[in-house]
């Protein structure tokens, strides 16, 4: 059973959607009880990570998800409140997960905030995205990335700027694209973590 973690951060249809084509089991719930016991956690998010981390703490959930010893993957704003601290919240520490630090695009010629769209995977490794080709195109909707860090484990490049576009540290596991709007490298990807 997979645990999707519920705390108001983003509609979760999409996740779930790709989650039943995959033929998987889950529960959405803000129970720590269900969430430790679970096969799998996935903490999913879209909006601010300041405010991601309030919903977390005011759930009582920052403590259980740092224990967690099953798979656990976080995407798009859970990716990012599993790093050190973000911009988006300045002097409001994150999980801690990740030894990286988010911060917000500058605007660019040609690259407009937010990075939005479909964009290229690099300097892929290990097991999340096993299959994966290099150059693969997957989705992304983020006015803020987690930079270069020893967790990298897949890079993408918006204008000048290289980011983490996958990071893994133990157990723990995080993309800044949505793999449940990216197709069938998306499908592959929840595959993969499925198979952890």
């Amino acid at each position: 059973m997979i645990a999707i973690i519920d705390y108001d951060m983003g509609n979760l249809r999409s996740l779930e959607n790709a989650l039943d084509r995959l033929g998987a089991a889950y529960q959405v719930t803000a129970e720590p009880g269900a969430i430790r016991s679970a096969d799998r956690v996935i903490l999913p998010g879209v909006g601010h990570a300041g405010l991601a981390m309030d919903n977390l703490v005011e759930r009582g959930l920052p403590d259980v998800i740092r224990s967690l010893r099953q798979p656990v993957l976080g995407i798009c704003v859970g990716m990012q409140v599993l790093c050190r601290d973000s911009e988006e919240a300045p002097g409001k520490p994150c999980l801690g997960v990740f030894d990286a630090h988010v911060r917000r695009f500058s605007p660019a010629p040609g690259c407009k905030v937010p990075h939005m769209g479909w964009n290229e995977l690099g300097n892929l490794e290990g097991k999340l995205l096993k299959d994966i080709a290099s150059r693969s195109y997957v989705y992304f909707v983020h006015s803020y990335y987690a930079g270069l860090c020893p967790d990298t484990v897949a890079t993408c490049r918006y204008g000048d700027v290289l980011f983490s576009a996958a990071l893994r540290y133990e157990n723990f596991y995080g993309t800044q694209f949505h793999p449940e709007k990216s197709g069938g490298i998306g499908e592959r990807i929840l595959h993969n973590f499925l198979a952890l």
